[in-house]
């Protein structure tokens, strides 16, 4: 190994650090509960299945817009793959501030 790996030690994840200053906001509460109903309801209308490997998409990105419209069943991999740069946003619609 090299110095300079051995120098930098990665340091341990503190997830309750990161839960407490992000996740649990309530912004970000509202933005999952949204997202999980977004999915309830899919597996309601039998669009997906439990570990069928699909997610709810929202086509604007803004988890809190329920609209039939702006919902589409696709792959995980799909879904996770959208560049989130900022020129891109273009193509893929803004964020929900």
């Amino acid at each position: 190994m090299s110095e300079e790996k051995k120098k930098k030690k990665k340091s341990k994840r503190n997830y309750r650090k990161e839960y407490d200053k992000y996740h649990g906001t309530a912004k970000q509460k509202k933005d999952r509960a949204s997202r999980n109903k977004a999915r309830r309801q899919a597996l309601k209308e039998g669009k997906v299945k439990k570990g069928d490997k699909k997610e709810v998409d929202h086509k604007d990105r803004n988890p809190r817009n329920n609209a039939k419209s702006n919902k589409r069943v696709v792959k995980r991999s799909k879904n996770r793959s959208f560049s989130r740069k900022t020129k891109d946003r273009k193509k893929y619609g803004k964020r929900y501030a």
